[in-house]
Parts: structure tokens; C-alpha cells; sequence
């Protein structure tokens, strides 16, 4: 599927100024979606880089590039009428429970080649399905964590940005959660996981949830507070 997107072609010094304000004006207003998609663009080429050449060397990777699979409504909706105990099941039932469309994700900019475009375009979009795989919330803790284990899988400096943007913003008592339980937690699931960007996610809707963890060596959240 072709990824529809205004490419904007950057220099290097535009392509720091991006960056750079991005990363500001996202550490001012972190929920603005926008300016932290353009900070992982315009910092994460070379991580993005790697990650394809991973999906070249892997079938199922190289299926997904072959296939381009969106997680869109268009292609997902079929999650919503799967039984409970399934993986897709547990993906709808996540973004239901939070009024979350697949559609909300910024489309990709700032990418060179509609290769890399897609790429980046992938790793946006099953956030929420690694969201559903480690059951994490969404609130301060849960996506920082969250961000880690995207580091740890991918190397993109915005995950580490963002982390250390959300610990700035965290309460004392929520970053003494985070450093002591859930940072450690987060550095080991996303080191022993598979390789999350060679998963064709929509292949396994309709298996069981936690077997499909154990198929791809996810370790669940510890419990989160409410």
C-alpha cells in the first residue's frame, strides 16, 4: 500500500532545525503528536536505516515490505469482531476502551526514500499494538516505558528524548516508580523480545493473546497503578 504522504526534502541544516524545535516545542506540549513524529524523522535515519535492512534478512520481515500493510481502520477493523481471548481482540478492546482511532497516527514527512517512509510509518503505527502486547496504560509511566523498549528495538535517540522528557514531568513519587520497577522492567523486555518490527502483527489477530506473547518473548508490564 502505498504510504500517501507531502515529502519535504530537507538540507542538513534544515533537517537540525527541525529537529531542534521539534524536540523543544515537544518538551513543552509532549502530547503534540505532530512535532514528535518530525523529531524522529529528522534524528532517526540511520536507526530507521537498520531496521530495514533487519527486515530484509528476516521472511517474515520481507513480507511485510513486500505486502506494506497499514494499521488503518480499513485494514484493522476486522480486530473488533474477533473472540476476547484473541490478540486482536485485546488491540480493539485497548483502543475502544480509549476512544483511539488507527487513523490519528501524523503521516510520514521527512523521509528520503518511500522505503525508509514506510519504515517509519510501521514503527508509528504499531505502537499501539506493543501498547496491547506488554499491557501498558497510557499515561506518563506507560509510555515512557514504552519508549524504552522502543529504544531497545529500534535506537532512535526520540525514544530516549522522550524518556527523559517524561521523567522531567514525573512526580516524585511516579519517578521513584519508574526508576526502581518499571525502567529495569522495560530494558530487559525489550532486549528479550523478538524482533517486534519483523512481526506481521495482522497475521496473528485472530491467536490466542498470551500465546502469542510466549511465541514472541514478551514480558507484561508489572502492575501499574490506577
Amino acid at each position: 500500500m502505498t504510504i500517501e504522504r507531502a515529502r519535504v526534502p530537507l538540507s542538513r541544516w534544515q533537517q537540525a532545525a527541525v529537529a531542534m524545535g521539534s524536540a523543544v516545542g515537544a518538551l513543552v506540549n509532549p502530547r503534540r503528536a505532530d512535532l514528535i513524529a518530525a523529531l524522529g524523522e529528522t534524528t532517526g535515519k540511520p536507526a530507521f536505516e537498520m531496521v530495514l535492512e533487519r527486515m530484509k534478512k528476516s521472511p517474515e520481515g520481507r513480507a511485510i515490505l513486500l505486502d506494506r500493510p497499514r494499521v488503518v481502520s480499513e485494514q484493522v477493523s476486522h480486530a473488533w469482531d474477533l473472540p476476547d481471548n484473541t490478540f486482536g481482540a485485546a488491540y480493539a478492546k485497548f483502543m475502544g476502551s480509549r476512544n483511539f482511532s488507527p487513523d490519528d497516527r501524523p503521516p510520514v514527512k521527512f523521509m528520503e526514500t518511500d522505503e525508509l517512509a514506510y519504515v517509519a510509518t510501521r514503527a508509528r503505527e504499531v505502537h499501539d499494538l506493543w501498547h496491547t502486547l506488554f499491557g501498558l496504560p497510557t499515561n506518563l509511566i506507560g509510555e515512557s516505558a514504552l519508549k524504552v523498549i522502543e529504544f531497545e528495538q529500534m535506537y532512535l535517540p526520540m525514544c530516549m528524548l522522550s524518556v527523559i522528557g517524561g521523567t522531567v514531568r514525573f512526580n516524585e513519587k511516579q519517578r521513584s516508580m519508574f526508576l526502581r520497577q518499571y525502567l529495569p522492567w522495560a530494558v530487559r523486555a525489550g532486549r528479550q523480545c523478538t524482533d517486534l518490527m519483523c512481526v506481521y502483527y495482522e497475521r496473528h489477530f485472530s491467536e490466542d493473546l498470551e500465546q502469542v506473547r510466549r511465541q514472541w518473548g514478551i514480558i507484561p508490564a508489572p502492575q501499574h497503578p490506577k
